[in-house]
C-alpha cells in the first residue's frame, strides 16, 4: 500500500494455490469497499465495519435457509396412542423375551398416568423418571406426558449429590423410581413414587390434553459453573425434528430401532417418540448390554433391526463386531450425531450393510430440538476431507456463522454456530440469565448460541470446526471442564486443578495441586465418583507442584494438556505380567492402547483405555484363541486389571478341559 501520484495504490501478493477458489478475491473486494467507505465519510471511523456478505454468497445463504415447511404439531407421545387404538396388537417394545404390544403399552402408561394424577400433579410439572433401561421406564416417560406432565430423565449411574441438583434446580416434586434402585436419601425433598403402585390404579380413559407448545421433558447437561443446567423442550420443537427424519428417510411401521442412548441424552427422544410414533418397534437394552457391543450385535440380527441411532464411537464398536462376525448387517438407516465421525466409518458401515442404506450424519444441539442439520454420506469421500460435513439445516430450521460483533462470516471463514427455527428450546429451567445469554434475538428472529464453531463453504454446505469454550466431547457426551474443576477444587485434597481431555479418542485428564503436598489420587477419583456421573471422571490424574501460568499470570491450558499427555497417569510400580495368559493379554493391551508395557495390576481405564478399546480387546482375544470364546464386554468393565481378564480367560479353558475329551487338543492349545 502506498501513495502514488496523490492517489493511494493498493496490492496484495499472494500464492493462490494455498487459498480456496474466489477467497481471495472477495476478500480484496470487501478490504476495497471498507477504505472507500472510510473515505466517504470520517464518521465511519467511529462505527464498527458493517463488512456484508458478498451478494453472491448473501443469496447461497438465503437459499439454503429458505426450509419453511407445513407442520402441525401434535404432542411427542400422541402418536404412540394413536397407534395403539388402531392396531393394539402391533409389537411396540422387545425387551430380552418379551414383546410389548402397543395396546399393552399404552394402558400400562395410562396407568402411571392414573397415579401421578391421584397425587396431584399440576399441568405441566416436571416429573423425575430414575428406572432401569427396560419396560417399566419406557412405560414411565409416556406415563408422565399422558398425565400432562414434563418427564426429566435422571440416571441411576449419577451420583446422589447431582441428582439432587438436579431436582432443586427442576422443582422436582416426584421421583419415578422403584426400592430396588432408588433410596430415600436420594430423593431428600422429593416424593418417591415406587412404579409397582401404577399397576394397581385403573387406567385413565385418554391422554390428558396438552398443548404443542407445552414444556415434554428437561434434559440437563453438564454446566460450566459446577452445576448441570435443565434444558426445557415443547413438544412442537421435538415434534418438528422428529416428523421431519421419519418423512426424508421413510422411517415407519416397519422400522426397528436399537435403543442404545440412556434416557437423559437426547437420542433417546428420537428412538422412543421417532420410531413408536411411526409404528414402528424399539428394542430395549438392560443395563447389563448398555455397553456390551456383542450383545448389540446379536440383537440386532435377532430382531432385524433395520435403525441405528448413536454417537460415532458406538458405531465403531458395533463395526468391531460386525467384523469379526460376516453377516451383513440389516440397517436400512443410520443416524450419527454428537461427535466428530471418522472418515473411516462411511466404508466401514458399507462394507458390513447393504448397498442402499442410507448414512446421514447431523448435528445441532440439546438445545435446539435433538438435531438441526443433515449431511447424507456417500462414498466415495473428497480426499481432502478432514472430516463430514454438517451439510445443511432440516425444515424449518436456520444456521448463521457470525463473528464476535454477530455479524455473518464470509464463506471459508470459522465462526460461531447459531440456530434458529422451530427446533429452539424455551431456556434453561430456572436459570434466566444463562438463557438471555444463550438465547438471543437479532433482527426480529430468536437464535441459540451454540459455543460451536464452522463455516459455510460456497455450496451453502455447514462444516463444523470445534467448540469455542472449555466444553468437550467424550465418547458421545458433551461436557463442560468447568463442572469438573468445580468439584475437584470444592475437595479438601485439591487446592486448585484444571482438567482437559488427551489422546484420540479423547478420555478425560485433570493436573492439580494436593493441599497437602502429595498425591492422593484413589482418595480424589472415590470423592469425585460421589459428585460426578462415571462418564465425567477423569481417567487420568498428576499431582504438580504448581499449574503452569501464561505471561498475563492466567493459566495455561495448552501448557497442562502438554504436560498430561507427557507425564501421563499415575505412575505406580510396575509389576510385569506373570504366565502364559496374562502375557498374551498384555500383547493385545499394548497393541490396542499403543504403549510400551503394561503392569499386571494396571486398571484398563485409568491407562487410556474406553469402551472402543474395550471392544476391540475383548474381539482379539476370541479372535486370536487366547481366550476360547467370546469375552463379555462386562468382564472387562468390572475387572479391568490385565490380572483379571486374564484370570477369566485362564478359567475359560480350564472349563473347557473339564469338558472336553480330546487331550491333544488341549495340550495344543497349551491348556494340558
Amino acid at each position: 500500500m502506498y501513495e502514488h501520484r496523490g492517489a493511494l495504490l493498493i496490492s496484495w501478493d499472494a500464492v493462490d494455490a494455498l487459498f480456496p477458489a474466489g477467497l481471495l478475491d472477495d476478500m480484496f473486494a470487501a478490504l476495497m469497499q471498507s477504505l472507500e467507505r472510510l473515505a466517504a465519510d470520517e464518521g465511519h471511523w467511529q462505527q464498527v465495519p458493517s463488512l456484508p456478505l458478498p451478494a453472491t454468497q448473501a443469496a447461497v445463504r438465503e437459499a439454503v435457509n429458505r426450509t419453511d415447511w407445513v407442520h402441525t404439531a401434535q404432542p411427542l407421545h400422541a402418536g404412540l396412542f394413536a397407534v395403539a387404538a388402531e392396531t393394539p396388537s402391533r409389537t411396540a417394545l422387545i425387551a430380552g423375551e418379551r414383546n410389548v404390544s402397543y395396546g399393552e403399552l399404552a394402558e400400562r402408561a395410562l396407568r402411571v398416568a392414573a397415579l401421578l394424577r391421584e397425587r396431584g400433579l399440576a399441568p405441566g410439572e416436571p416429573v423425575a423418571v430414575s428406572l432401569p433401561r427396560g419396560v417399566d421406564q419406557v412405560c414411565a416417560v409416556f406415563g408422565v406426558l399422558a398425565a400432562g406432565g414434563c418427564y426429566v430423565p435422571v440416571g441411576m449411574h449419577q451420583p446422589p449429590a447431582r441428582q439432587k441438583k438436579i431436582h432443586a434446580s427442576a422443582g422436582i416434586r416426584w421421583v419415578l423410581g422403584d426400592a430396588a434402585h432408588l433410596d430415600d436419601a436420594t430423593c431428600e425433598g422429593t416424593t418417591r413414587l415406587d412404579l409397582d403402585e401404577a399397576w394397581h390404579c385403573a387406567p385413565l380413559p385418554g391422554p390428558v390434553a396438552v398443548a404443542a407448545e407445552a414444556r415434554a421433558y428437561l434434559i440437563f447437561t453438564s454446566g460450566s459453573t459446577g452445576a448441570p443446567k435443565g434444558v426445557a423442550m415443547t413438544h412442537a420443537s421435538a415434534a418438528n425434528t422428529i416428523d421431519a427424519l421419519n418423512a426424508r428417510y421413510g422411517v415407519g411401521e416397519h422400522s426397528r430401532v436399537l435403543a442404545v442412548s440412556s434416557l437423559d441424552f437426547d437420542l433417546s427422544v428420537y428412538d422412543l417418540f421417532g420410531v413408536l410414533g411411526a409404528g414402528g418397534t424399539v428394542v430395549v437394552l438392560d443395563e447389563a448390554q448398555r455397553r456390551d457391543a456383542g450383545a448389540w450385535l446379536a440383537l440386532i440380527h435377532r430382531h432385524g433391526v433395520t435403525l441405528w441411532n448413536s454417537v460415532p464411537v458406538l458405531l465403531d464398536m458395533l463395526l468391531v463386531m460386525a467384523e469379526a462376525d460376516g453377516r451383513r448387517l440389516p440397517f436400512e438407516q443410520v443416524f450419527l450425531s454428537g461427535d466428530w465421525i471418522g472418515l473411516d466409518l462411511p466404508a466401514r458401515l458399507l462394507a458390513h450393510s447393504a448397498p442402499e442404506v442410507k448414512l446421514v450424519a447431523m448435528g445441532g444441539a440439546t438445545e435446539a430440538g435433538i438435531w438441526s442439520n443433515a449431511f447424507d454420506v456417500h462414498l466415495p469421500l473428497p480426499s481432502h476431507w478432514r472430516s463430514i460435513p454438517y451439510g445443511r439445516p432440516l425444515p424449518n430450521q436456520r444456521y448463521r456463522v457470525v463473528d464476535a460483533q454477530g455479524r455473518d462470516c464470509p464463506d471459508w471463514v470459522a465462526g460461531e454456530l447459531w440456530i434458529g427455527g422451530a427446533g429452539l428450546a424455551l431456556g434453561y429451567c430456572g436459570d434466566a440469565a444463562l438463557s438471555a445469554e444463550r438465547f438471543v434475538e437479532r433482527e426480529g428472529s430468536r437464535w441459540y448460541r451454540t459455543g460451536d464453531r464452522g463455516r459455510y463453504w460456497p455450496d451453502g454446505t455447514l462444516e463444523f470446526l470445534g467448540r469455542e469454550d472449555h466444553q468437550v466431547k467424550v465418547r458421545g457426551h458433551r461436557i463442560e471442564l468447568g463442572e469438573i474443576e468445580a468439584a475437584l477444587n470444592g475437595l479438601a485434597q485439591v487446592s486448585h486443578a484444571v482438567a482437559a481431555t488427551v489422546g484420540q479418542p479423547a478420555v478425560l485428564a485433570a493436573a492439580y495441586v494436593p493441599t497437602a503436598g502429595d498425591e492422593q489420587d484413589e482418595a480424589i477419583r472415590t470423592a469425585l465418583g460421589e459428585l460426578l456421573p462415571d462418564y465425567m471422571v477423569p481417567s487420568n490424574l498428576l499431582a504438580v507442584v504448581e499449574l503452569p501460568l501464561s505471561a498475563n499470570g492466567k493459566v495455561d491450558r495448552k501448557a497442562v494438556a502438554a504436560l498430561l499427555r507427557e507425564r501421563g497417569a499415575d505412575v505406580r510400580p510396575h509389576a510385569p505380567p506373570q504366565g502364559r495368559f496374562e502375557t498374551q493379554v498384555a500383547e493385545i493391551w499394548r497393541e490396542v492402547l499403543q504403549c510400551d508395557a503394561v503392569s499386571r495390576h494396571d486398571d484398563f481405564f485409568l491407562i487410556g483405555g474406553d469402551s472402543l478399546r474395550a471392544t476391540r480387546i475383548v474381539q482379539l482375544l476370541h479372535g486370536r484363541r487366547v481366550s476360547p470364546a467370546p469375552v463379555p464386554l462386562f468382564v472387562l468393565f468390572s475387572s479391568p486389571t490385565l490380572a483379571a481378564l486374564a484370570a477369566y480367560v485362564r478359567e475359560q479353558w480350564q472349563a473347557l478341559g473339564a469338558a472336553a475329551s480330546d487331550e491333544e487338543a488341549l495340550i495344543e492349545e497349551g491348556i494340558l
